[in-house]
């Protein structure tokens, strides 16, 4: 059963948060390449340790800001186990960001990549926006995965890519943003289909409760450094 996790950094006040969009993003990977602990850091600003294995799929959620919009991040984080895969595939569908993760310590989690790939490819949209984050970049004594190596790949597969330390936080905020700030792009010149029910998004004015559904308050909205920085 999926857990919800908050932003975790008291948002105080009274009122629900608006936001003009919701991105669904979902987490892929082997077990036990951080992507737990990637989400955890990413919505709580901490680091998780001893993440325990996830079973099925975990949820979390965060508002961020691009371009001066407000967008809610809907972030799906699955099981790396084999066993989970049926059940997990079924989240791919709709996802309009994809965080695929391996662990750079682990090449056998590297050497997966191109399995995490064509399911991620043949499962979701198009336009989905895969990005590839090498994580525990803080063990860069116990390295089993040369950057570029990973860059190389990312390249050759038209991934955006990163190297990021779910323990440190270093480069998380980056991948999650830098997401969404390609997603928005994709929305701008037209390339994503907001209509279609596949693209992984949802528009809504950022007016109060519209809608009738109330955000998840939660933290860690879009304080301080977490905009990113774009050309609109």
């Amino acid at each position: 059963m999926a857990n919800s996790v908050s932003g975790g950094q008291g948002g105080g006040g009274g009122g629900p948060y608006n936001y003009s969009y919701i991105f669904k993003y979902i987490i892929i990977g082997d077990m036990g390449v951080g992507k737990s602990c990637l989400l955890h850091q990413f919505t709580e600003k901490k680091f998780m340790a001893d993440c325990p294995h996830t079973i099925g799929v975990e949820f979390g959620t965060r508002i961020i800001e691009v371009c001066g919009q407000k967008i809610k991040l809907q972030i799906w984080d699955t099981a790396g186990q084999e066993r989970f895969r049926a059940v997990t595939r079924s989240y791919y569908r709709g996802a309009a960001g994809a965080l695929m993760v391996y662990d750079i310590t682990r090449r056998s989690t590297y050497n997966h990549l191109s399995s995490w790939l064509t399911d991620a490819r043949n499962l979701t949209n198009p336009n989905t926006v895969i990005y590839l984050i090498g994580n525990k970049s803080d063990l860069e004594a116990q390295r089993d995965v040369t950057y570029d190596e990973a860059k190389m790949f990312a390249e050759e597969n038209g991934l955006m890519f990163i190297e990021a330390s779910a323990k440190t936080g270093e480069n998380v905020e980056e991948a999650f943003l830098e997401t969404a700030k390609k997603i928005y792009q994709n929305i701008q010149d037209g390339s994503l289909d907001l209509n279609a029910a596949e693209s992984g998004v949802q528009h809504k004015p950022a007016s109060g409760a519209a809608g009738g559904q109330l955000p998840h308050r939660l933290g860690g909205g879009d304080s301080g450094g977490n905009k990113s920085d774009c050309a609109c």
